[in-house]
């Protein structure tokens, strides 16, 4: 008899909130949006009714996001990242970077490590599967990290790690 094996992904408290959060949100917003679409049919012709076709594509959008985030939770590991520690980057960890500009000016960046549920480059979450995020895995403070990206080579050099 064979058994599936599910994979956990790892997920801190704070990111699986936030998708519990949205969840519930659009778990709520749905009834409106079939009244919506109620009310749309009860006006009659549809091939032009704007107000119908919106209704229906966001209904759409809720019931594939609802799946998606419920598929998610179901898949989560929630780790709590206040309770981790250490002196070299993992899941959870909050990492100092600095680089060097073509003017030889430094610049610094700061990511949070996480899974990649949660990754969002924009808000300096990266996923443990990026390719930044994979390289700094193991490493410690004072060590370079060379990374390959669209626009070339990058060597960052770990300056603090945090678990916070």
């Amino acid at each position: 008899m064979a058994s599936s094996i599910i994979n956990k992904c790892p997920i801190t408290k704070e990111g699986f909130e936030h998708m519990q959060a949205e969840l519930e949100k659009l778990k709520e917003e749905k009834p409106s949006v079939i009244q919506a679409i109620s009310d749309a049919r009860d006006q009659g012709d549809l091939s032009e009714n704007a107000e119908y076709h919106a209704a229906r594509e966001r209904l759409g959008f809720i019931e594939g996001r609802i799946m998606e985030l419920e598929s998610k939770l179901s898949h989560a590991e929630v780790i709590e990242v206040k309770d981790l520690s250490g002196d070299s980057v993992m899941f959870g960890a909050t990492v100092t970077l600095s680089m060097l500009n073509d003017d030889d000016s430094e610049v610094e960046y700061l990511y949070k490590i996480v899974g990649e549920y949660e990754a969002d480059v924009s808000k300096q979450l990266i996923s443990t599967s990026s390719p930044l995020g994979s390289a700094l895995i193991g490493k410690k403070v004072g060590e370079y990290v060379e990374v390959v990206v669209p626009s070339g080579e990058k060597l960052y050099k770990i300056v603090k790690i945090e678990f916070k």
